[in-house]
């Protein structure tokens, strides 16, 4: 785990306007820099970089981060990948405590050698391209399959001359042995006097095929006539394995965010006239079945994924392996698809012969997962007997078995139980004394608690009420009156000197005398009608008084005891309000980040294993502030004798959004001229800060 500390450290070392720079025009405007966003299509600039709050936002699709963010959005990067690539340009190492000095030496070392294997790819895909423009035939045979100039630009489609040793020409030193081991030359025999070197590629459409960063790492390249192999693809090196590369990802990454997902094909040429014809967000598998690793990858884009295969036997085969690919990644949240064309067509000549209208409509028809899970089981099954029925089920236990637990898995055994004709719970004994019978000691019942990530109980054992952060009910008690002689809590405190000021005249504006710092919701998001106790006028006296925290107890403090109070309701919480409190500074954005992945991998705890693992985590020099945030959370445990309520997180995030959206406002106003798009945010920002401002806090708006 990369200390929050350093990562604090490593985006007040970068800057961002050279990092977003890099891949996008930026011209001063003001105090900001702008650009056209590298996000979306647009033709006047709405993406604004903020040299001052080192923070890029793009007031047409709302894409917003900082460096780390940045490059991963852009090159679809990990965070660790991401974070790696940053230090490496601002000359940090990166802590990491499982590798000795002389291993990430040897690390640095071979990350320096891919760096050159990328610059001789690059610079043999720019000579490839330089051939293109001066081979008629090359761009007739473009040209016949219905492909514009400004596509292959696009794609930087070249070719390669029919010589033995075209790229001499390219390469003052043919017999450099980088060119043999980034794959563009063949070296043949093994007495050094005697061995022969000649191009790998001639005569063919040259596609270069790109990480997500843009780097050139391979070549395919297709014959313009007859012969074999029609589509030959660079080898295995250093920088290239193409069971994990995608072809047009890199390509594709505007268009994905634009449609919202992504179309998996099995060609390059299925990708380039894909996107000609209005599908940019196609990619293509490289020869090879479809592997987790390509899951992986994908998932870092879109978290919808639709597959199209050839409608034949072949077709059907690789739709079955990529079931098996794809089944260990499914959730309820995300979204499989699974699409068959007629036999006699792949993609580019289905749209090119029916429009790409009939392509959208295949598309929106495709198969969900569940339904090609269902398929695939019952592959050669007569389901009209028993014993094909009980055939089906059992080839659909080792599929249902990759899932991961969850509503899903729990759903698609119903469908299989109700197909093979049976209920649930005799479906899942057959299947325990199965594995029993084998020596499989593994549950198969979904949501077994022995799973990392066994779902929650249900509500009603909770104890108290699971928050609807689409419809929060407001409390029904009013808050107590409030005591002259108390200064309560101070929402907005962190505990620096600029905030400790005196709160007696605030507490009841703002948060209605509540010590506890809760807000009443109402219906619609997060509330937007004050509780019953405001509107009847009601009294202290309906009230049941909670300690007051501590003074020094902050926003931010106040949402991470609750957090960790209740874990299931950071699970309740919309994705948009998680990266809201990621972001924030240290320590708490670390204490956010740390409690989601403590979740993610053990699933719900309470207070105390939560406290005990962080606690762990803040004996980390690195991770500064952490340690007094845990004990801050502590006395705010020791001091609240009630629950915390879900309302009171209800009101704190109201007051994260509104701080939020005070920023980009201020960002806007301090990017100058703007255009449409911006005009456009502008109004939506001014809305949304109203919206916050009207919700109702106690006897106050926010």
């Amino acid at each position: 785990m990369i200390p929050q500390g350093f990562i604090q450290d490593l985006l007040a070392r970068a800057d961002i306007v050279d990092v977003v720079g890099r891949a996008v025009q930026l011209k001063k405007a003001g105090i900001n820099y702008k650009g056209l966003c590298p996000f979306h299509g647009e033709k006047s600039p709405s993406f604004i970089v903020s040299p001052s709050r080192q923070t890029y936002h793009c007031f047409g699709c709302g894409v917003h981060g900082n460096a780390v963010g940045f490059l991963m959005e852009h090159s679809g990067l990990g965070f660790v990948e991401a974070v790696k690539d940053l230090a490496q340009d601002v000359g940090m190492t990166v802590p990491d405590d499982d590798n000795s000095p002389e291993e990430r030496a040897r690390a640095a070392k071979v990350r320096e050698h891919q760096i050159t294997l990328g610059d001789v790819l690059l610079k043999a895909s720019n000579h490839y391209r330089a051939q293109l423009r001066d081979s008629p035939r090359a761009v007739a045979y473009l040209k016949g399959r219905g492909l514009t100039g400004e596509i292959a630009k696009h794609f930087a489609l070249g070719y390669a001359p029919g010589g033995w040793h075209g790229l001499s020409s390219a390469f003052g030193k043919y017999d450099d042995p980088l060119l043999v081991e980034s794959g563009l030359v063949i070296l043949q025999g093994d007495d050094a006097a005697e061995q022969r070197r000649y191009d790998r590629f001639r005569d063919r459409i040259m596609f270069p095929i790109r990480n997500p960063k843009g780097e050139v790492i391979g070549f395919g390249g297709r014959v313009l006539d007859q012969g074999e192999p029609k589509y030959l693809n660079s080898p295995e090196t250093p920088v290239f394995s193409k069971g994990r590369e995608l072809y047009g990802l890199f390509e594709a990454r505007a268009a994905i965010r634009q449609r919202g997902f992504i179309l998996v094909t099995e060609g390059y040429m299925d990708v380039v006239a894909l996107a000609q014809l209005g599908f940019g967000n196609a990619v293509a598998t490289l020869g090879t079945a479809c592997t987790g690793d390509h899951i992986v990858k994908l998932l870092r884009f879109s978290e919808q994924v639709v597959f199209s295969f050839d409608g034949d036997a072949a077709g059907r085969r690789a739709a079955a392996r990529a079931l098996e690919a794809v089944l260990p990644h499914a959730s309820d949240t995300r979204s499989f698809r699974f699409l068959f064309l007629p036999a006699e067509h792949d993609p580019d000549s289905f749209i090119r012969e029916r429009g790409p209208e009939a392509f959208e409509a295949c598309i929106h028809e495709a198969f969900t997962l569940s339904r090609q899970l269902l398929a695939v089981a019952g592959d050669g099954c007569d389901m009209a007997t028993p014993e094909g029925r009980a055939r089906m089920l059992a080839q659909a236990r080792p599929l249902y078995e990759l899932l991961p637990e969850g509503l899903l898995k729990a759903q698609l055994l119903v469908e299989l139980a109700r197909d093979g004709g049976l209920t649930a719970d005799v479906l899942l004994h057959h299947w325990a004394a199965a594995g029993a019978r084998r020596g499989d000691r593994r549950r198969t019942e979904p949501g077994h608690a022995e799973h990392p990530h066994a779902a929650p109980p249900p509500a009603a054992s909770r104890h108290h009420d699971e928050p609807d952060w689409d419809h929060a009910p407001p409390p029904d008690e009013a808050p107590p009156e409030a005591d002259p002689n108390d200064l309560g809590y101070d929402p907005m405190d962190d505990g620096t000197p600029e905030h400790a000021k005196d709160w007696r005249n605030k507490r009841g504006k703002d948060f209605g005398g509540r010590g506890g710092g809760g807000g009443s919701g109402g219906k619609g998001r997060f509330g937007n009608e004050p509780p019953p106790w405001a509107r009847k006028g009601g009294s202290a006296a309906m009230a049941s008084p909670r300690k007051p925290p501590p003074r020094t107890a902050s926003l931010l403090d106040r949402a991470a005891w609750l957090l960790a109070h209740d874990a299931q309701l950071w699970l309740d919480l919309p994705g948009e309000v998680h990266e809201l409190l990621v972001q924030q500074s240290a320590p708490h954005g670390g204490f956010f980040a740390a409690l989601e992945r403590l979740l993610h991998d053990q699933g719900v705890l309470g207070l105390t294993g939560i406290l005990a693992a962080l606690d762990e985590l803040a004996q980390d020099p690195a991770e500064a502030g952490l340690g007094a945030l845990l004990e801050r959370i502590r006395r705010l445990h020791e001091l609240g004798s009630d629950a915390p309520l879900a309302n009171d997180l209800r009101v704190i995030v109201d007051r994260l959004r509104l701080q939020a959206v005070e920023e980009e406002i201020a960002m806007l106003l301090e990017s100058g001229e703007l255009s449409e798009a911006a005009t456009q945010r502008r109004n939506d920002l001014f809305q949304a800060r109203a919206r916050l401002k009207s919700r109702p806090t106690g006897n106050a708006p926010v």
